[in-house]
């Protein structure tokens, strides 16, 4: 398995890698970097292209282990082209429901989340630690959620979203594709693409580039 990523959150991969028993032959993937060794824990990392090439003749199975979300994108595609397989993540310590959850190629799913029912969660997004995810609710694709999100019941998320640390969005709302939402927020109302949100009650505070 080869973990897209070498730092920060990559290592927070590893530990599900662990909680799932599957730890032969892992290697990290960092293109970057120029300030890592050889190693981490004892796991190689892979800093050639090429090399990633020969990696997944033997198993192309990879898992994104960086956050961002066109950043996730991006490395999603160039290691596909690569010969590779975006593969999803799921701790096994997450809860998910058992009726009408789809879950889109590449999702990462962290310790302490709680996915419930007739929810849609699309290709790459990341929903990180004891986040909450309520009923007929659909994310899009690689969105980032960070850790202690609250999202409610009924809610409609679109693509390339960021959500900052224990932000909450209440029943029902609608989120358009490249929204922003800063961290603590409580989002009331719908919010369209292209935008940043922050406060209590969250209001638009500017536009953003889109992706």
């Amino acid at each position: 398995m080869l973990i897209a990523g070498a730092k920060g959150f990559a290592i927070e991969v590893l530990e599900i890698l662990h909680q799932l028993d599957n730890l032969n032959e892992v290697f990290f993937f960092d293109n970057k970097s120029s300030d890592l060794a050889g190693t981490i824990y004892g796991f190689k990392i892979i800093k050639s292209e090429n090399e990633v090439g020969v990696v997944f003749e033997n198993n192309p199975a990879f898992v994104l282990g960086l956050g961002g979300t066109s950043d996730r994108e991006k490395m999603s595609k160039l290691l596909t082209m690569k010969g590779g397989k975006l593969t999803s993540l799921v701790s096994p310590r997450a809860s998910i429901g058992h009726f009408g959850v789809e879950l889109g190629m590449g999702v990462s799913i962290m310790t302490g989340t709680i996915i419930t029912n007739n929810i849609s969660v699309g290709e790459g997004t990341l929903i990180n630690l004891n986040c909450t995810i309520g009923h007929d609710s659909k994310i899009g694709k690689y969105c980032d959620i960070s850790p202690n999100c609250n999202i409610s019941g009924g809610c409609q998320i679109g693509d390339y979203c960021h959500f900052g640390t224990n932000s909450i969005l209440l029943p029902k709302v609608k989120v358009g594709n490249n929204v922003t939402i800063g961290a603590g927020s409580v989002v009331t109302k719908n919010i369209e693409d292209n935008s940043l949100v922050v406060g209590i009650p969250a209001k638009k505070i500017k536009d953003i580039d889109p992706i």
